[in-house]
């Protein structure tokens, strides 16, 4: 087991390498849509690029249904193994919509030997995402 303090370090200094190791300005929260944001999450037991809806339910409902109808899209030409969850629970209970690729092996971010799995995966896959995103932003925005 790790120590919190330890446990803030490797997180801390994966991100650094990670930034190091691709160094480019991701996405992530500059949609310019309110709620529309992609984020990399790596924990002691996943790794995975997401796509979450966190505004209020109207729009999260509008956005979600336009994702929706490009769900083949993204799936045939960008991510096949995109996950589509309309109600998903943050670990603070907050409800959210969710579109995620999952790394499918077993990784933690306290075990360094994962690491480059990793670093590969979220950049292949957010460019991805990236990618369809720019692709449909206007139909995504309208």
């Amino acid at each position: 087991m790790f120590s919190q303090e330890e446990s803030k370090q490797l997180k801390q200094e994966f991100w650094t390498s990670f930034g190091k190791s691709f160094p480019r300005k991701w996405l992530l929260y500059h949609t310019k849509i309110k709620g529309f944001s992609f984020k990399f999450q790596f924990d002691n037991k996943q790794a995975a690029v997401v796509l979450d809806l966190e505004d209020d339910l109207e729009n999260r409902i509008t956005y979600w249904e336009k994702l929706q109808s490009l769900e083949t899209i993204l799936k045939t030409d960008f991510l096949p193994d995109a996950i589509f969850e309309e109600a998903y629970f943050l670990e603070n209970g907050k409800e959210i919509s969710r579109v995620s690729v999952v790394l499918d092996q077993k990784v933690s971010i306290h075990n360094k030997n994962t690491w480059q799995d990793v670093m590969l995966f979220f950049n292949e896959h957010m460019a991805l995402f990236e990618a369809f995103f720019y692709e449909y932003e206007d139909f995504i925005k309208a």
